[in-house]
């Protein structure tokens, strides 16, 4: 796999972030500076690579291309999500006091897990998820994965996460939304990556191969890191740069490596196949 120099510098960042929490952790440090900072630090992967690749998302074609429209949204996607951790550090280092929730920055939070999965049905149109339609069992995996997926998440991100409670009593109009979102955005997310890579799999080939692998892999850690995340805020022991924004550093790594692919020139022919509207 030939990287190029955004995913090279991205794949730096993440050694450096990995090596600095670990530190963090051998440590034992739980609040502080170094927790605010590792927070904000790991929020740049995704603000830096989700504007790098909304800019060159126009290499192929923008937004008049089914994969210019994924790499697109999926860049909308990340830049929204570093925007709402750029937000979440303003309230650690210069009000000195945790985010609340809700608060500002799930205005970049919230919407950043449609926009993934915007970017993930485009994704869908070029890597062959149509043709695994002519499987004819592909309608049941559909339908089984939507369901297995569905009873696995609501067990994980409610049950287990949320202590059995979508929606707790006295909670203001805007927070009911949000439990709301957040739970069936990371749903739609993961459900998403599972059937494009299970349709689309046996046709995955060539340069691009491991960007989209990435781009998959990433979803479903996200989906993992959000649920560390609810649990650990949940029952109390969320603190900065615990092993959930570890396991959010990795899942953005991955979605932002991989659609950091797509961001150089590529062959004529490689337009002319991957441009189809």
């Amino acid at each position: 796999m030939r990287l190029n120099i955004y995913q090279k510098v991205c794949l730096a960042f993440l050694v450096f972030l990995s090596i600095f929490w670990i530190f963090l952790f051998i440590s034992g440090s739980k609040t502080g500076f170094y927790n605010f900072l590792y927070s904000f630090l790991f929020g740049l992967i995704p603000l830096i690579g989700g504007f790098i690749a909304m800019t060159n998302s126009r290499i192929w074609g923008g937004l008049n291309s089914a994969i210019g429209k994924a790499i697109f949204y999926i860049g909308l996607g990340l830049f929204c999500w570093g925007f709402g951790e750029t937000i979440w550090s303003y309230y650690n280092f210069f009000l000195n006091e945790p985010a609340p929730y809700p608060s500002l920055a799930d205005i970049g939070f919230a919407p950043s897990i449609f926009f993934y999965g915007i970017g993930a049905i485009f994704l869908a149109k070029v890597t062959g998820a149509k043709y695994g339609f002519r499987n004819k069992f592909a309608k049941l995996f559909v339908i089984l994965t939507s369901l297995l997926l569905l009873a696995a998440s609501y067990y994980l991100l409610v049950v287990i996460a949320r202590g059995g409670v979508l929606i707790p009593e006295g909670e203001t109009d805007l927070k009911i939304v949000l439990d709301i979102v957040y739970p069936l955005g990371d749903f739609l997310a993961l459900l998403a990556a599972v059937i494009i890579s299970g349709l689309s799999f046996q046709y995955f080939g060539g340069k691009y191969k491991d960007d989209i692998i990435s781009i998959l892999a990433g979803l479903g850690v996200m989906f993992l890191a959000d649920t560390i995340f609810s649990y650990s805020t949940t029952i109390g022991t969320y603190y900065n740069g615990n092993i959930g924004d570890l396991m959010l550093t990795i899942g953005l790594f991955l979605i932002t490596f991989g659609v950091l692919g797509f961001c150089e020139k590529p062959k004529a022919v490689e337009t002319k196949i991957m441009n189809k509207p």
